[in-house]
């Protein structure tokens, strides 16, 4: 239903019948029956063809990718990060799953993310997402600083949507506590400034694996439990200065922010662009959340809905006392084992990062055991 939910949505934002897209495909040398499109679009079959999928991606104008990447929703990959370090390959049954499982309360996201504008989400494209997550001396609180570089490929696309958990969240087989994850959505030109609660991209945070920690923004999408904070009593606040102080957002840059909804941990927030994007427009987006108060944290990670280029995640140890290890890894789920990548080096610096390219779809991060 992934699929058929993407492709419904190119084809809604493409403009083009089904009749028009059989025509083009057909001058391809491709022979589709509208029939087939239509059973493609509402999930009741699917292509067994990517040059078909490929096609179609061209004839509605989106990334290379959008598509193609959900007929088999692959585990993340990762270019070499240290020493030979590549992700794993997805385990039995692990494909196929919808974007929501990336997040801890599947229902509890799909009804926040449901009220923000995504109409635009699949005509953008992720070129890089930087992270730095700072855990106090303490740690017992932190910030996220966060850079995004995106793409359009298509017109009137005006906003992108950050998804965040700001609260612990035990799951079934995991004891720690860890930092959130993040998702990236976009919008329309034109959007009301007035939607409801509020990924992929988006950003939550798992509690972690006894001495290692959970698992993130776009769709995808990252950050520990570094995600906004917002009481849950302020959930449905319409955004505002006042408002986007209360959910944790300190600090934006080269954009403003929208609409900001929270609920039960977890927080959604537009961040609307200085100008309406046309195709091939790039845009960046920074932004800083917290100081967040929460118990102590082993791991941070973030979610991806929708391929990114690049990812970059620095960890920044304050004060004297670092962890005895520090370790990547990936998950297809938020109900998926982690797949390590190896250890990494904490420099004189205290800081940690993983730098990884290709990221397909999945959960990305790091995980850390203390003495």
């Amino acid at each position: 239903m992934e699929f058929a939910g993407a492709l419904r949505q190119a084809i809604q934002a493409s403009g083009l019948t089904l009749e028009r897209i059989r025509h083009r495909l057909g001058r391809r040398g491709l022979t589709v029956s509208v029939a087939t499109l239509s059973y493609w679009q509402r999930g009741r079959s699917r292509p067994r063809s990517r040059t078909v999928v490929v096609a179609l991606e061209e004839i509605l104008q989106v990334p290379p990718g959008t598509l193609t990447e959900l007929l088999d929703d692959p585990a993340p990959t990762a270019t070499p990060v240290r020493g030979g370090l590549t992700a794993g390959a997805p385990g039995p049954g692990e494909r196929g799953r919808p974007v929501r499982d990336l997040w801890p309360d599947p229902e509890q996201y799909a009804s926040l993310i449901g009220q923000l504008d995504r109409s635009g989400d699949h005509r953008l494209e992720r070129l890089s997402i930087h992270d730095v997550f700072r855990l106090d001396e303490v740690h017992r609180s932190w910030t996220l600083s966060v850079r995004t570089v995106l793409r359009a490929a298509g017109d009137d696309i005006d906003r992108v949507v950050c998804v965040h958990q700001t609260s612990v969240v035990q799951q079934p087989g995991n004891s720690g506590v860890a930092a959130g994850g993040a998702g990236f959505a976009t919008g329309n030109a034109g959007g009301a400034e007035a939607v409801g609660n509020g990924e992929l991209a988006g950003l939550t945070g798992n509690p972690g694996n006894p001495g290692g920690s959970g698992n993130p923004g776009l769709s995808g999408n990252g950050g520990g439990n570094v995600a906004d904070h917002e009481p849950d009593g302020a959930a449905g606040l319409d955004s505002g200065p006042a408002a986007t102080g209360t959910a944790g957002l300190a600090e934006v840059r080269y954009c403003r922010p929208g609409r900001i909804r929270a609920e039960g941990g977890l927080v959604a927030f537009e961040l609307v662009f200085d100008r309406v994007l046309s195709a091939g427009d790039t845009a960046v987006v920074e932004y800083e959340l917290g100081p967040i108060e929460e118990p102590a944290y082993d791991s941070y990670d973030r979610r991806f809905s929708h391929p990114v280029h690049d990812y970059v995640a620095i960890i920044q140890f304050d004060g004297e006392r670092l962890p005895a290890r520090c370790y990547g890894f990936t998950a297809e789920s938020s109900q998926s084992p982690r797949q390590r990548l190896g250890e990494l080096w904490i420099g004189t610096s205290g800081s940690a990062n993983i730098a990884v390219g290709a990221v397909r779809r999945g959960i990305v991060g790091i995980e850390w055991e203390w003495h």
